[in-house]
C-alpha cells in the first residue's frame, strides 16, 4: 500500500512539473466561432447576409462566389463583394505575430482599434504584424473585399513571447520565450530576386539587397530543392531562395505556409491558347527544379491558364494539355487570343 502510495505521489509530481515546463513552440491559430456578414458591394455597404459558426478565416473560393461551411452564401456573387468578419478570442496575454493574405483588400481590428489597413486591390499578398496582448478576452475584426479574378482570404496568429501566471502556492517561473523568430540576410550576391511565389519563375517583384536582416513571415519547399522564405522587406512583401541567404537560427521554427500557386490547377478556361514552337518540358510548377509532368509536342494546342512575368515579358505559362495543369517556359511559345484576359501570378 506504501509503494503504491508513493508512486502516485511521483506521477503527480511529473504530471505538474510538465505542466510548469514553459511550451515554446510556435503554433498557427485561426480561431473559432466567427461570425460574418456578406455584402453585395465592395465597400460594406448595403443589406448584409449573415453566416455564423465559422472555423477560422482560411478560404480559397478562386474565381467562383464564396461557399462557407460547405454552402454557398446566398445572393453574393463571385466578384465585387466584401465581408466582414467578427470574432471573441481567448488569447493567452503576450504577444503575437498576425499573418493576413488577401487577393483583394483586407483590414484587421484589435479592441476597437484599426492595426492593418491594406483596403486596396491587389493581387495575392501576404503582410504581418506583431500586437502585444495584456487581457483578455480579445475582440477582433477582419475585413476583406473582392474586385474581380481570384478571391482569397485567411487569416491567422502566432504566438510569440507568453507571460506566465502563477499557480496558487507555486513561486512564478520566469516568462517563457518562444523560440526566437530566425533573421536572413543576402549573402554571396549583389541583389536576390523578390518573386510572387516560392519557385523560379514565379513573377519578379522586386530585389532583395545585402546588408540587412529580416524576420521571414513562413517558409515554403514545394520547389524541392531549397527553402524559401516570405519576407516583408517595409514597401514589399515576397519570397526569396534560401539559396544565397544568410539564416540565423532555426528554420524549422518559421511555420510553413503553401501559396496561390498551390491552389490554381482547377482554373476554368480563358478562350486563350499556348502553342509551343518546339517540344517543350511540362512542369507541375514554374520552375526548371520542379517535376516534369510530361513533354508537349510543337505545334500542340493547350488552354492558357496563368502566366508570371519579368522585366515585362511572359515568362512562365500555365496551361492545360491533356487534361492536366502544369507550367511551360514562355519564350518558345506563342499565343493566340487576348493575352490581357490571363492573370498574372
Amino acid at each position: 500500500m506504501k509503494r503504491t502510495r508513493s508512486a502516485w505521489i511521483i506521477l503527480f509530481g511529473l504530471v505538474l512539473l510538465l505542466a510548469l515546463v514553459p511550451d515554446t513552440a510556435v503554433r498557427a491559430d485561426f480561431g473559432t466561432n466567427w461570425s460574418a456578414t456578406f455584402f453585395n458591394s465592395t465597400d460594406l455597404s448595403g443589406t448584409g447576409v449573415p453566416v455564423a459558426g465559422i472555423n477560422g478565416i482560411n478560404f480559397n473560393w478562386g474565381t467562383g462566389a464564396p461557399v462557407v461551411n460547405g454552402v454557398a452564401v446566398p445572393g453574393i456573387g463571385s466578384d465585387n463583394f466584401s465581408v466582414r468578419f467578427t470574432s471573441t478570442q481567448s488569447l493567452t496575454p503576450g504577444t503575437y505575430n498576425f499573418v493576413a493574405s488577401s487577393d483583394d483588400g483586407i483590414r484587421v481590428y484589435i479592441n476597437g482599434a484599426l492595426v492593418l489597413d491594406k483596403f486596396v486591390g491587389r493581387v495575392l499578398t501576404t503582410d504581418s504584424f506583431n500586437y502585444t496582448v495584456t487581457t483578455t478576452p480579445v475582440n477582433l475584426t477582419v475585413e476583406y473585399f473582392e474586385g474581380v479574378d481570384q478571391a482569397i482570404v485567411q487569416f491567422q496568429w502566432f504566438l510569440q513571447t507568453t507571460v506566465a501566471t502563477p499557480l496558487p502556492g507555486v513561486t512564478p517561473s520566469p516568462a517563457a520565450t518562444a523560440v526566437p523568430a530566425l533573421t536572413v540576410s543576402v549573402t554571396f550576391v549583389k541583389g536576390l530576386a523578390i518573386r510572387t511565389g516560392p519557385y523560379l519563375g514565379a513573377s519578379l517583384i522586386g530585389v532583395l539587397r545585402p546588408g540587412t536582416e529580416y524576420p521571414p513571415i513562413a517558409r515554403n519547399r514545394d520547389e524541392g530543392t531549397y527553402n524559401w522564405y516570405l519576407i516583408n522587406t517595409g514597401t514589399q512583401t515576397g519570397w526569396v531562395s534560401g539559396r544565397y541567404l544568410n539564416i540565423t537560427g532555426d528554420p524549422n521554427s518559421i511555420p510553413l505556409q503553401s501559396t496561390v500557386f498551390e491552389q490554381i490547377d482547377n482554373l476554368p478556361d480563358t478562350g486563350v491558347l499556348a502553342v509551343p514552337r518546339s517540344v517543350m518540358n511540362f512542369r507541375r510548377r514554374p520552375s526548371v527544379r520542379s517535376e516534369v509532368l510530361a513533354q508537349i509536342p510543337w505545334g500542340a494546342e493547350t488552354q492558357l491558364l496563368g502566366r508570371t512575368v519579368q522585366g515585362g515579358q511572359n515568362f512562365w505559362l500555365q496551361v492545360r494539355y491533356e487534361g492536366q495543369v502544369g507550367w511551360i517556359y514562355a519564350p518558345f511559345v506563342s499565343i493566340r487570343g487576348d493575352v490581357n484576359a490571363v492573370p498574372v501570378r
